[in-house]
């Protein structure tokens, strides 16, 4: 497996552009002649009605479980998954330009960061590290070293997920973050007869919902999905956890896309899984990066998330 480099700081004589360069290839939406997108669209059409016209809403085939009981799915998760370390294939299309990297990451769940990414016959193009209150991102390509509080903005200035670290984290291991110790007076377990899914939903102090799906009962259960719901009711992020699979007796997906608003996740962010450990002390001075010799140092402040 791939691991991390242990290494403080960036080595600059590996490191030879950090320009994350749009693909332009063949992205999410097939490009054709404006014939074969009239036909496409007729198709698509009739597929549609056709779905929509069969789709039936899916009945819980188990009693409603107790918030006590998805909550403590949801702890137990969280103590199984304290930590990982990763090789994952990422891709955004937020903006509208498909941006793929591969990236090394470690994660550990109250909110440090280490993302490396690396560029077919380039290597390693970029690092960022963040201990959950400062952030440092190294650009090889420009031999420059930005570093700033770790708010949302600059924490998704590699991998495009403009959240808290700790939020970051806890979508990247699979689950989610709660506001806080969770009272089971408050939260209340509702039914998505689209996903098939017990719905747990945890009032959050800003206002609004933070809505935790699971899939399956008892020993089945798995989470799959993530929703952040403001006070009016919109959504204001989501994560779809897919292709389960079991990592150190823990189920985790082997894919995880995110999205804004009310944004596809087909104009979002999706993390596909090349390897991974749990839970393996991370070397020491990861989650910091010094400046190497001769690199220009930027101070950033809090900006708009990368769109």
């Amino acid at each position: 497996m791939t691991r991390v480099a242990p290494a403080a700081g960036p080595s600059p004589g590996k490191i030879r552009s950090a320009r994350l360069a749009p693909d332009r290839g063949r992205g999410r939406r097939a490009e054709g002649s404006a014939g074969d997108g009239a036909v496409l669209l007729g198709i698509g059409t009739v597929l549609l009605a056709a779905c929509c016209a069969h789709a039936q809403p899916i009945a819980r085939p188990y009693p409603a479980p107790a918030p006590d009981a998805l909550i403590a799915a949801l702890s137990a998760q969280q103590a199984a998954a304290r930590s990982m370390n990763a090789r994952v294939r990422a891709t955004s299309w937020l903006g509208g330009e498909r941006v793929r990297a591969t990236v090394n990451m470690l994660v550990e769940r109250d909110g440090h960061l280490r993302f490396e990414a690396e560029v077919s016959l380039q290597g390693t193009v970029a690092t960022l590290a963040t201990d959950g209150a400062a952030f440092a991102l190294y650009d090889a390509h420009k031999n420059e070293l930005s570093r700033g509080p770790a708010c949302p903005a600059n924490v998704a200035s590699l991998v495009r997920i403009p959240l808290a670290p700790a939020e970051v984290a806890a979508v990247l291991l699979g689950e989610a973050r709660p506001p806080g110790p969770i009272d089971p007076a408050t939260a209340s377990v509702g039914w998505d007869s689209n996903r098939g899914a017990d719905l747990l939903a945890v009032p959050v102090p800003a206002g609004g919902t933070l809505q935790v799906s699971f899939r399956g009962d008892g020993s089945a259960r798995t989470l799959v999905a993530v929703d952040r719901i403001d006070a009016r009711g919109a959504p204001l992020w989501r994560t779809s956890y897919e292709d389960h699979e079991t990592e150190g007796g823990v189920r985790l997906p082997k894919t995880i896309r995110f999205a804004e608003q009310n944004s596809s996740f087909d104009d979002g962010v999706e993390i596909k899984f090349k390897d991974r450990a749990l839970n393996a002390p991370a070397p020491a001075g990861a989650f910091t990066l010094q400046p190497p010799a001769g690199a220009t140092v930027v101070e950033v402040g809090c900006g708009p998330a990368p769109k």
